[in-house]
C-alpha cells in the first residue's frame, strides 16, 4: 500500500496563537505529527510514503530529508518528498499524484488525529473493498465547517454536502441514524486521480470539490466509520488530541 501526507499548509492559526513550531513538527505527546504518521503507515505495510510541504518551512524540509537518509526510530523508511508551496490542498494533492498511479493509496493531511487500531482495520478494509474508494468518515463532529457525507445501505457514499440541511434533503435513505462528516481520510485507487485532473483544469481548489467530483465521475465510493478523527486547527486542539489518543492506550 502507498500513503501520501499533505504537510503544505503555513499553519498560521496554530503561529498565531503561540505555537512556534511548524504544523507538521508539532508534538502530540510527545511525537511529532509528520513522524506519527511515518510511523503509522510503516506499522501498516507502507511499500512508499509520499509527502509534500511548503518552501517557507524549511525545517520541515530538513526533517524529512533527515528520515530519508537515517531513518525514524531506527527503521528505514520508503519516503518520497516535494517541496514546493501551492494554494490549497488539493494542488498540493496534485502535485504528489505522480508518485500514486498505479495501484491503491490512502492519502490524509498531516494533522489528521485517529485511533491507530481502528486505522489498521480500515486499511484492511481498504484492501479487501471492490471499490474505487474508501474514505474515513465519523459521527463525531468538532469541526469549524464540516463536509456532510451522504451514506445509504451498504455504506454507500451518495454525495458530500456542505450542510446538514442538505445531507438531510438528498440522502432518504441514511445508512444510521447519525450523519457522517468527512474525517480527512482517502482511500482512493489511482483511477481517482483523472478526476483530480479534471477538477484542476476545471479551477477547482478544495478537497471537497474534489471528493464531489469522484461522485460526479461515477466512481463508486465506500464509507469507513471511525469513532472519532481530530484534526490540529488551533493550539486548543492539542490538548484534545493529548486526551484522545491517551485514551486508546
Amino acid at each position: 500500500m502507498k500513503y501520501a501526507i499533505i504537510a503544505a499548509g503555513e499553519g498560521s492559526r496554530l503561529a498565531q496563537e503561540g505555537v512556534q513550531a511548524p504544523k507538521p513538527l508539532v508534538k502530540v505527546n510527545g511525537e511529532q505529527l509528520i513522524d506519527r504518521l511515518i510511523r503509522v503507515f510503516m506499522d501498516n505495510n507502507a511499500e512508499e510514503i509520499v509527502v509534500i510541504c511548503n518552501e517557507v518551512m524549511t525545517d520541515v524540509a530538513d526533517h524529512l530529508a533527515e528520515v530519508k537518509r537515517m531513518g525514524l526510530n531506527g527503521r528505514s523508511v520508503p519516503l518520497s518528498y516535494v517541496v514546493k508551496s501551492t494554494p490549497s490542498s488539493m494542488h498540493s494533492f496534485f502535485e504528489i499524484s505522480r508518485f500514486l498511479g498505479d495501484g491503491k493509496f490512502v492519502l490524509t493531511t498531516v494533522d489528521t488525529i485517529f485511533r491507530e487500531n481502528e486505522f489498521a482495520q480500515y486499511v484492511k478494509a481498504f484492501e479487501q473493498v471492490e471499490a474505487d474508494g474508501m474514505m474515513g468518515v465519523t459521527d463525531f463532529i468538532d469541526d469549524e465547517r464540516p463536509l456532510y457525507v451522504g451514506v445509504e445501505k451498504g455504506m454507500v457514499i451518495t454525495g458530500f454536502y456542505d450542510t446538514l440541511d442538505d445531507l438531510t434533503v438528498n440522502t432518504p435513505h441514511p445508512a444510521t441514524g447519525s450523519p457522517f462528516i468527512s474525517g480527512g481520510i482517502y482511500g482512493l485507487q489511482s483511477s481517482a486521480i483523472e478526476t483530480l485532473k479534471r477538477c484542476m483544469e476545471r479551477g477547482e481548489s478544495r478537497m471537497r470539490n474534489f471528493q464531489r467530483g469522484l461522485i460526479r465521475d461515477g466512481l463508486a465510493l465506500k464509507a469507513y466509520p471511525f469513532s472519532k478523527v481530530l484534526d490540529i486547527d488551533h493550539a486548543s486542539d492539542i490538548v484534545k488530541a493529548e486526551g484522545f489518543l491517551r485514551s486508546e492506550r
